[in-house]
């Protein structure tokens, strides 16, 4: 997973319109992904085209799948947006630190 995947998953509204609904319920099949799109986001998709959704987040990593006999049930896996973030930001500064950082230098 590169970080260009991710954010080229990001990319899209509808992608991340799936990820804010998975947080809000993790373990979701691609039925209860549909429906809540159409239902609460007035998103009319057919599920050959949130099903392709899907394979990009999954293949971004920000995503995994597992099948439980017919069914796949889809979850988010915030570990790679975490990692990203750390990659740009210092652990152990908070806002006010990065501010009096930032007033110092000028």
């Amino acid at each position: 997973m590169a970080v260009a995947d991710i954010f080229k998953a990001l990319a899209d509204p509808t992608r991340r319109t799936i990820l804010d609904e998975l947080v809000d319920r993790d373990d979701q099949t691609l039925f209860e992904i549909c429906s809540r799109l159409s239902n609460k986001h007035d998103l009319g998709m057919s599920r050959q085209a949130v099903s392709q959704h899907l394979e990009v987040l999954e293949s971004a990593g920000l995503i995994r799948s597992r099948r439980e006999g017919r069914y796949k049930f889809h979850r988010i896996d915030p570990v790679p947006l975490r990692s990203m973030l750390h990659r740009w930001m210092k652990p152990q500064t908070t806002a006010a630190e990065h501010t009096t950082e930032t007033e110092e230098k000028t």
